[in-house]
């Protein structure tokens, strides 16, 4: 099973569970990484295990030792708070000065995070188009180019055996991929939620899907459009 599909005209790879790749910009893309979110949480008085950054920040270089990727871009809500980049621990931090050093890190700024500044590295964007793709933090309706976008975290939800399982997933349609949340303390929202099928702004007849990762690739499942279209 082939782990690449076509969008917008170009190729592209699911790299790990949360992560796209795309061959032609020697690019990896990646959305929601939430850093910080469990000191922010501290900072309110619900303490959470304080590793959620390094860990996630492994989980992108684990994908760079795979991919060798020139381009990260990183789709918005990158911090869990604008003062999150401040707060970054020293570990995290090093760790991700060394990618911002290896690679071209191009920050998407999120609802969670307008002030990211690139302060370890990077440049900040309120979004970007390459290669006729916009790439933004949240889906914008009407748009009618392709588009790759986060903020929604979705989840594909299964019975499988008696008992339900939640699997992070990319929902694509002829014109947007909303990519799942990439951060190690990150939720989400079930992927037939009216929210998500409502971003994806389907035109009558028009087909979405989930993408779940699997070892061998990923699978394909049909949702429905119909409350998109119900708006």
């Amino acid at each position: 099973m082939s782990h690449a599909f076509e969008f917008g005209g170009q190729s592209f790879e699911v790299a790990g569970e949360a992560a796209l790749y795309w061959p032609a910009q020697n690019a990896l893309l990646v959305s929601d990484l939430h850093l910080e979110k469990a000191s922010a949480y501290a900072l309110n008085g619900q303490m959470l295990p304080p590793y959620d950054s390094i860990a996630t920040l492994e989980d992108i270089a684990a994908l760079c030792t795979k991919y060798r990727p020139a381009k990260i871009i990183s789709l918005g809500d990158n911090f869990h708070d604008d003062d999150g980049e401040a707060r970054l621990a020293e570990s995290a931090a090093a760790l991700l000065v060394d990618l911002t050093c290896d690679t071209e890190w191009l920050w998407i700024t999120g609802n969670h995070d307008r002030a990211v500044a690139g302060i370890w590295g990077g440049k900040t964007h309120d979004e970007i188009c390459l290669s006729g793709i916009t790439f933004r933090h949240e889906a914008q309706r009407g748009d009618p180019n392709p588009e790759i976008s986060g903020h929604f975290h979705p989840k594909f939800r299964q019975v499988l055996r008696g008992r339900m399982v939640a699997r992070r997933c990319f929902v694509k349609s002829a014109r947007k991929i909303i990519m799942p949340a990439f951060g190690a303390l990150t939720g989400g929202l079930d992927v037939q939620d009216s929210a998500i099928m409502h971003a994806c702004d389907l035109a009558d007849g028009e087909m979405v899907e989930a993408l779940v990762a699997t070892k061998a690739g990923y699978a394909r499942f049909a949702l429905s459009g119909a409350a998109a279209r119900a708006k």
